[in-house]
């Protein structure tokens, strides 16, 4: 009776060793049973090819969702803003405006079409382009008599962009605004949905956003032509015959109707994944309230965030590095990263021109990677796990 005891205790020491073990993530995919449902359906309807009704709906139910009236489903979010680039007639010697606090795949597409980037420092309320900055890069080109034919805002980490400032000076010179809201998709900017403000908005599915199709991005406008002209570029430009003909240079950019499928269930609980988010950056904030070396990332009053990352921003002063807490938690098994490096800060990209949004020797993109760090804001995460990276944390000041 004694040793079955001891082997009970032994088992549940284990279960709990396990349990503290597991692998906590910064974000991950979190699928359910919908998704299968709409996967399934393909299979069984022998719809296993780059097109399909899966294809179709979820392009129709996107554009439901964020109150727009197009949508490609294409296979990235990179794709989407490459094609955005095509649709405004970009090319070789083109200038575009970009945010530099952003990851590549937002300016790597502009170099794709031969086009050269000029990049926008960050404002501290959102994190986001800076409108100051964004004014400067107008007035020094629009001197050069060289306007840029894009800019591409990014809405970091889930948060919009001042995006009535931004489309002021933007039409002002009546330049095109490409919004890329990979990391922003279910987040509003004073009731309108990120992605659906500026001529083309892209959404991307990659299996670390707050919805995921594996991989997959979603280019959406209200210009229909544009939207019809992408899926044509998607599918390798093929004429419309009864042979294979091509007047245009095409990609295979068509998403599957097998993902397409993934995403269907998936957007079905975007809004319960956007409220988790929000669960787990307010008890960030919470947690560390009383700790003067550490707070979490301004929420600005003008929209509702998707939350998709919670971030902390350590003071100037903090004797705590982002590092510091990323090794600390690394040893427990849990999954954080520093902010994104900014692109003026990029051995590729420290060539192209740059334009601060202050006077300081640092800008402030360069300031927020230095003191920013993203904390495990997976949507699994129970109480327990979330309570854990606290004490970690807060263990460290």
């Amino acid at each position: 009776m004694k040793e079955l005891k001891n082997k009970e205790i032994l088992e549940k020491s284990k279960d709990q060793i396990k349990q503290e073990n597991k692998r906590i993530y910064l974000a991950s995919p979190h699928i359910g049973e919908l998704e299968q449902v709409f996967v399934k359906e393909a299979f069984d309807t022998n719809w296993v090819a780059p097109l399909g009704p899966n294809v179709n709906n979820f392009e129709k139910e996107l554009a439901e969702y964020v109150g727009i009236k197009h949508a490609s489903a294409l296979v990235s979010g990179t794709s989407a803003i490459h094609l955005a680039i095509k649709l405004l007639g970009i090319k070789a010697g083109d200038v575009v405006f970009c945010s530099s606090l952003t990851f590549a795949a937002t300016c790597n597409p502009i170099i794709y079409e031969g086009s050269e980037p000029v990049f926008i420092d960050s404002e501290y309320d959102s994190l986001n382009m800076s409108p100051i900055a964004l004014k400067k890069a107008f007035q020094v080109y629009s001197e050069k008599g060289k306007l840029p034919k894009a800019v591409i805002v990014v809405h970091l980490y889930g948060q919009s962009a001042k995006m009535d400032e931004i489309m002021d000076i933007c039409n002002k010179y009546n330049v095109p605004v490409i919004e890329d809201a990979a990391e922003s998709l279910g987040a509003t900017y004073k009731g309108k949905q990120t992605g659906t403000i500026g001529k083309y908005g892209i959404y991307s599915f990659n299996g670390n956003k707050i919805i995921t199709t594996s991989g997959g991005g979603m280019l959406v406008s209200n210009d229909e032509e544009g939207i019809k002209k992408s899926r044509f570029w998607a599918t390798q430009a093929r004429d419309n015959k009864r042979y294979y003909h091509h007047t245009e240079l095409g990609y295979n950019y068509r998403m599957s109707n097998i993902v397409a499928g993934i995403g269907r269930g998936q957007l079905r609980v975007l809004d319960e994944r956007i409220a988790k988010k929000k669960y787990i950056y307010e008890k960030y904030k919470e947690a560390f309230r009383d700790i003067k070396d550490i707070e979490m990332a301004n929420v600005c009053e003008y929209g509702e965030p998707n939350y998709w990352l919670s971030i902390g921003l350590l003071s100037p002063e903090s004797k705590v590095k982002p590092i510091d807490i990323i090794l600390e938690l690394e040893k427990e098994n849990m999954e954080s990263r520093h902010i994104w490096k900014p692109m003026n800060m990029q051995p590729f990209y420290e060539k192209y021109d740059f334009f601060k949004a202050n006077n300081e020797d640092i800008s402030v993109g360069e300031d927020i990677f230095n003191r920013g760090i993203c904390l495990p804001s997976d949507t699994k995460m129970s109480d327990e796990e979330i309570n854990r990276v606290i004490k970690i944390v807060k263990g460290l000041f």
